[in-house]
């Protein structure tokens, strides 16, 4: 495994963190983890050398935290760094962060969270964060030694990003990078900007919720193959994150031990500027052809979810992304819209949006669902 330095602080990272977000789960519910496998997976990242662990309050509908604990009994809790986050979002009092604090201590089984996070923060939830006095909250738990160092986590554009830094004399923060979101929320701007501060830089989705784990369609693959490298899809996309020397740790939402298998092999081949010219122009290439593509920046993270009408938001854009990555493969088409029928029922398909537009104010991508689900439904549900 290869480390890199975690901000100003004296400690070394792993280049890969384990992010429990997307852990396996069993018969479809996101909130029942398949334990044993999710232990097992977890374990095996520490022993290869993972030690930064990054959970939250509301994962799994509240049992990341819980099975995270579990994972790290037994001697691993003394070989990571675990993170956790505070869901700003459902707090309206101190009362309130210390229930959640205390519950999320329980679940965890330990009375010290090395990395604390504001979850999801964003301009009104920043002012939130001011207005309840939380920096102070959390000042109080680090001097009782209950939290070792704050940060937050973020969702918005690059101005508010700043302002947020320049607020408070942070240890790290967590934003959302790959080689599709150069420019999108903070960006390269606020990686720079938040690494010049001397934050370590704990980068979010740097698959984009699985999808540039996908093969690509053959206009994408040919640029790749230009560069005359051979690489799967996650090496190109990770390696392009972990070339920037301000990244101290990417984090991977594994499903399957294969994967953290895989993405540990790629970790142990990276390094800052290892990138050629060559191979950082196909990016760009690449980028510019899944625009043209109509690329859906859905990562996957069911903040969307529950919708009051049942529709089944990720799920649907998952099979749209894979419908408009086979760009003029018809017969491939015909089959993701078979998949569609299949696999979506008819209560929760894209047409029993009635646009309330809940979906939208809980998307951190800030994506146009409504609009999304009108184009999923016009494609995959033709009378």
């Amino acid at each position: 495994m290869k480390y890199r330095r975690f901000g100003r602080l004296d400690w070394m990272v792993s280049a890969l963190g384990f992010g429990a977000m997307r852990l396996p789960t069993v018969g479809g519910d996101k909130t029942r983890i398949d334990e044993p496998s999710a232990i097992k997976m977890i374990r095996y990242a520490i022993d290869h050398g993972v030690n930064y662990i990054d959970t939250a309050y509301p994962y799994h509908g509240g049992n990341s935290e819980i099975v995270v604990g579990k994972a790290l009994e037994d001697g691993y809790r003394e070989k990571v760094r675990i993170a956790t986050k505070m869901p700003i979002w459902q707090v309206n009092s101190k009362d309130d962060l210390d229930k959640i604090f205390n519950e999320q201590l329980r679940r965890l089984k330990v009375d010290y969270i090395d990395f604390y996070l504001i979850h999801a923060l964003n301009r009104e939830r920043w002012a939130k964060t001011q207005e309840l006095n939380v920096l102070d909250w959390a000042e109080n738990l680090i001097d009782e030694n209950k939290i070792g160092y704050l940060g937050f986590s973020f969702h918005d554009e690059f101005s508010v990003f700043k302002d947020i830094v320049d607020g408070y004399d942070w240890t790290f923060c967590q934003i959302l990078y790959n080689f599709m979101d150069e420019n999108f929320q903070a960006g390269k701007r606020g990686l720079m900007y938040a690494a010049s501060k001397g934050l370590a830089v704990v980068i979010m989705e740097p698959l984009r919720g699985g999808m540039l784990a996908l093969p690509p369609p053959p206009e994408v693959q040919s640029i790749w193959d230009e560069t005359g490298v051979r690489r799967t899809p996650v090496e190109w996309a990770l390696l392009w994150v972990w070339n920037h020397p301000e990244v101290s740790v990417a984090l991977s939402g594994m499903s399957s031990l294969e994967q953290v298998i895989e993405n540990i092999r790629i970790a142990d081949k990276s390094a800052p500027n290892i990138l050629t010219e060559k191979e950082l122009k196909a990016y760009i290439k690449v980028r510019e052809r899944y625009q043209q593509l109509g690329f859906i920046g859905c990562t996957g993270c069911h903040y969307c979810v529950p919708c009051p009408r049942g529709v089944s938001i990720p799920e649907i854009f998952s099979l749209f992304n894979e419908f408009l990555k086979k760009h003029r493969d018809g017969e491939a088409r015909r089959k993701v819209i078979q998949r569609y029928q299949e696999k979506i029922k008819p209560e929760n398909r894209a047409k029993r949006c009635v646009e309330c537009g809940e979906c939208e104010k809980k998307c951190p991508q800030s994506l146009p669902i409504r609009e999304l689900l009108k184009r999923a439904a016009q494609i995959f549900e033709r009378e």
